[in-house]
């Protein structure tokens, strides 16, 4: 029987000190994704809240990336209408931002870091019509807060694993938006570059906006989230961390015996 390993620092978790500064919620009711007649999520209900950084996690298969990709209406689900606020988030994608996993985007594409980044800013400016000041200053900006800048001319795809992760992150600033969706955003990175990504995330959720993180690692990273979304083709638990992260929720999702880890422990 697999053993799975789990650190929680519940003793010494952050407390959450952020309002939703009038951002809604994104309801989900009653949502289930087959592909081919096979059930990849079954029945899905619940409240992703403002100002709180949210983790989605679970085994391989689980459906995680299809829970975000249907939640935003990226593919067909059966069910209730993914709401925010009181109109469909489907309806709403100016005001999401969505990085997804590394693997699904084209790294040949000839475009520079700059390129990329102001990507973000079409919705605001529209195709075809040139960028304002404002839209550069904000990809300029977006730029500086991950540490990008000095790369803004060179090759997206001359970039390492994390560089690239960062530059699709101010992508995301630069399109102001008030939900931040990212699925699997740490993987293949450096240490350096989880930190400077994990302090944006939190910076995001103070100020109110909707963070929703696809993450694989049950390590030492968790504890940064507030929130967590326990997945295995149905919804396992979801709420504060400390409540989720319980070995009855984990093996029932990943099988196997848990241990934990705690920082007050002896």
């Amino acid at each position: 029987m697999d053993t799975l390993r789990f650190f929680d620092d519940s003793a010494t978790s952050a407390q959450l000190t952020s309002v939703s500064m009038g951002i809604s919620a994104i309801s989900i009711n009653h949502l289930s994704v087959q592909y081919r007649g096979v059930e990849a999520l079954q029945d899905i209900s619940l409240e992703i809240k403002p100002g709180r950084l949210t983790g989605v996690i679970g085994p391989n298969g689980a459906g995680k990336s299809t829970l975000m990709k249907a939640m935003l209406g990226l593919i067909p689900a059966m069910g209730e209408p993914v709401l925010y606020g009181s109109q469909p988030l489907s309806q709403q994608r100016q005001r999401v931002a969505y990085v997804p996993q590394r693997s699904q985007i084209d790294w040949t594409y000839p475009a520079t870091v700059w390129d990329v980044v102001m990507m973000g800013r079409i919705r605001k400016t529209g195709w075809f019509r040139r960028f304002s000041t404002v839209s550069r200053r904000q990809a300029s900006e977006a730029l500086e807060r991950v540490g990008m800048t000095e790369y803004k001319n060179r090759p997206i795809g001359q970039l390492s694993g994390g560089q690239q992760q960062r530059v699709f992150l101010a992508r995301s600033l630069a399109q102001e938006a008030e939900i931040f969706c990212f699925d699997e955003p740490f993987v293949g990175i450096d240490q350096k570059t989880e930190n400077i990504i994990f302090k944006i995330f939190r910076d995001l959720a103070n100020s109110g906006k909707i963070v929703l993180v696809i993450n694989h690692d049950l390590g030492e990273s968790i504890t940064n989230f507030d929130e967590i979304i326990l997945l295995n083709k149905e919804l396992i638990a979801a709420g504060r961390r400390q409540q989720v992260l319980q070995e009855e929720n984990l093996s029932r999702a990943y099988g196997g015996k848990v241990i934990f880890f705690s920082e007050n422990a002896a």
